[in-house]
């Protein structure tokens, strides 16, 4: 990225006074000591020009209009266009000035021809100051905003890092949950009926210690796990992991009357099992939050490659409550099925209810 290296400002006002007090010194051959005064001012009240530009600018016109010094007018004008605001205070501003020197050449005698054509460079003039002004001052807000996109691209990317670190910490903690503590459970409890049974001391001996270590070890995974899931952003308690069995618990407990039907093979994984009770679960929410007074219908089917279930409901029968939502639970099935390389399907019904398919491959 390239920075551009402005000078001071003090540095450019010198140098918009010097120049101002080069043109009315080459043009103080022809004044009076009243014009000469005016075409002082209006150098003198450049220096100001930051800060009251339009003032400014009405100080400079006197010396337009009576001397025809073109430096200091067209300064103030270029100022009045950077930064005003208001565009329409910039056109007044620029046909004033074009009126003052259109006044100053009424004065002498001109064919029409020069006429025009004087009054076509004094319109010129006066308008090109303050377009060049609305072109820096354009210029300059677009680099800012530039800037402010940019900056929000970087906090964009940071807060996607963040979320991307929350889904890995969640998911870490969810396999390690699901698979090593359940082992280790497992561990500590063949060594504690080892224990009981053993016909020895020391078989007895060793099977107390291999499941004291189990139990330590599963205190520790779980406070690991613990940890991981609050560093992701909430804390989550370790409970067991839904599988299909808990359907008809889920379906019951739902509030709403249910068509179900259909069977999924047996052999299929725990993360499968789970991506199904949340599609369920997540179509059932929306049934109650949005289509008050709907049936649902749910269907588990598979076949030769694939497996999976579909939630279709009836449209609603009262009006829903205005409950918040923003269409994550969707998003979150969505990646969830593409993660076990599937495919989540929703949308609405020709009858104007919805219908949500979940489909994964069998491996």
């Amino acid at each position: 990225m390239i920075t551009r290296v402005r000078p001071p400002r003090w540095v450019v006002d010198a140098a918009a006074v010097a120049v101002a007090v080069v043109d009315a010194i080459f043009g103080s051959v022809y004044l009076d000591n009243s014009e000469l005064a005016l075409a002082v001012i209006a150098c003198a009240a450049l220096v100001f020009r930051r800060r009251w530009p339009v003032a400014v600018f009405l100080l400079t016109l006197p010396s337009a209009m009576l001397n025809e010094l073109v430096i200091a007018p067209a300064i103030a004008l270029y100022t009045v266009g950077r930064q005003s605001r208001n565009r329409l205070v910039s056109i007044g501003c620029a046909v004033a000035a074009a009126a003052a020197g259109i006044s100053w050449g009424l004065g002498e005698p001109l064919s029409r021809t020069d006429a025009v054509i004087y009054g076509v460079f004094t319109a010129a003039w006066a308008a090109a100051p303050v377009l060049f002004g609305q072109l820096v001052r354009t210029r300059d807000e677009l680099s800012q905003r530039l800037v402010e996109i940019e900056e929000a691209r970087d906090h964009e990317r940071h807060l996607h890092a963040q979320a991307v670190l929350a889904r890995e910490r969640a998911q870490i903690g969810r396999e390690m949950h699901d698979v090593v503590s359940h082992q280790v459970s497992l561990i500590a409890v063949r060594a504690g009926a080892l224990q009981v049974a053993a016909p020895d001391t020391d078989t007895r001996e060793a099977a107390r210690t291999i499941r004291e270590l189990s139990v330590t070890t599963l205190d520790e995974l779980r406070n690991l796990v613990t940890l991981l899931r609050a560093s992701g952003g909430r804390g989550t308690e370790l409970t067991p992991q839904p599988t299909l069995a808990d359907l008809h618990t889920l379906i019951d407990s739902s509030g709403i009357p249910v068509v179900f039907g259909g069977e999924l093979p047996t052999e299929i994984t725990g993360a499968a099992q789970r991506a199904v009770y949340r599609t369920v679960q997540e179509a059932l929410t929306n049934v109650r939050k949005h289509a008050p007074g709907a049936t649902a219908e749910i269907h588990l089917w598979s076949d030769a490659e694939r497996f999976g279930v579909v939630v279709v409901n009836t449209p609603a029968t009262r009006s829903a409550l205005p409950l918040p939502g923003s269409g994550h639970g969707l998003l979150g099935l969505t990646e969830r099925a593409e993660l076990l390389n599937g495919q989540l399907l929703s949308g609405a019904t020709a009858e104007g209810g919805f219908r949500v398919e979940l489909r994964l491959p069998r491996t």
